[in-house]
């Protein structure tokens, strides 16, 4: 297995690797090492569309561990303003090297995005938001930004 994963991780045409143990019911990991950019336009493939949402290879991602500020329609010029930040900053954490997206109990929200834990070795990425005052922890509602 070891082997199967160290030549899918490094070939060229692999940039995804599944990792699933549904026997022992441990979440799926995905691993991935690609370079993101602002989404702009209605063509969508890999890119960030703010602090808490993104398209990887075509499949739209939630991270479900925070809620950053609204860059579509914020409630006041603060919450614009951290939301570009947040935009900007996931953008860096996920072009930073190697990063793992981890299954939680819940396959989709109901916006159809798939709710995801984005890590690198073993630390949340959403967290690193969190630790620089550009996300809140998910609590299961938005809180407010202004």
């Amino acid at each position: 297995m070891g082997l199967v994963i160290a030549w899918a991780w490094n070939s060229p045409s692999a940039t995804a690797v599944s990792l699933a143990r549904s026997s022992s019911g441990e979440p799926v990991i995905e691993q991935y090492n690609l370079t993101f950019s602002e989404c702009s336009g209605p063509s969508r493939y890999t890119c960030v569309v703010d602090g808490d949402t993104f398209w990887i290879e075509g499949v739209k991602v939630r991270i479900a561990d925070i809620n950053t500020p609204e860059v579509s329609s914020p409630e006041c010029p603060m919450e614009a303003n951290l939301g570009a930040q947040a935009t900007r900053r996931l953008i860096s954490l996920l072009n930073a090297g190697p990063f793992s997206l981890e299954s939680i109990d819940r396959d989709e929200d109901r916006y159809g995005r798939k709710l995801k834990v984005a890590t690198r070795g073993g630390e949340s990425l959403g967290e690193k938001l969190v630790d620089e005052g550009l996300a809140e922890k998910w609590s299961g509602r938005r809180g407010s930004w202004c």
